[in-house]
C-alpha cells in the first residue's frame, strides 16, 4: 500500500487533468492505496466553488470531490492565496476580507503550502495533475 498526496492544477472544467486527477484517486483507492490528501493549486481551487453548476447531464466533478472526502476520509486542502486570487473564498476569509458572501464549498478547506509540504513529508508520492 502507498500513501499518495494529489496536487490538481488545473479548473474543474476546461481541461481533463481534474477529472484525470480524481479518477487516479478513485483507482488508488480502489487497488488498497491511501489518498492523504488533495491539495488544489493554481486554477485546481477553481474545483471547490460552490457555484460550479454543470448541466444535469454531466459530471459534477466538485461533487464527486465532495464525495471522495465523505466516503473515504480524503482531506481536500485549498491553497488559501491561489483562491483569494481567482474569487474563492471561505466564509473566514470572506469575513476577514470584508465581503458579504463565500463560495468555497464544504468539506473544502483553506490551508498554505505548509499543508503541502507536510504532507509531502509523509507521502510515498505526490502526483501533480
Amino acid at each position: 500500500m502507498s500513501k499518495f498526496i494529489i496536487q490538481v492544477n488545473s479548473p474543474a472544467y476546461g481541461s481533463s487533468s481534474s477529472y484525470s486527477a480524481y479518477r487516479f484517486a478513485k483507482a488508488a483507492i480502489d487497488n488498497g492505496h491511501m489518498i492523504e490528501k488533495v491539495f488544489f493549486y493554481q486554477d485546481g481551487v477553481l474545483n471547490t466553488n460552490s457555484l460550479n453548476s454543470p448541466a444535469s447531464d454531466e459530471f459534477d466533478l466538485k461533487q464527486a470531490w465532495v464525495d471522495l472526502h465523505d466516503n473515504h476520509g480524503v482531506a481536500l486542502i485549498n491553497c488559501v492565496s491561489a483562491a483569494l486570487r481567482r474569487g474563492v473564498l471561505s466564509e473566514s476569509e470572506a469575513k476577514e476580507n470584508q465581503q458579504l458572501h463565500w463560495n468555497m464549498q464544504a468539506p473544502f478547506i483553506m490551508g498554505g503550502l505548509g499543508e503541502l509540504v507536510t504532507g509531502i513529508e509523509t507521502a510515498d508520492r505526490l502526483i501533480c495533475f
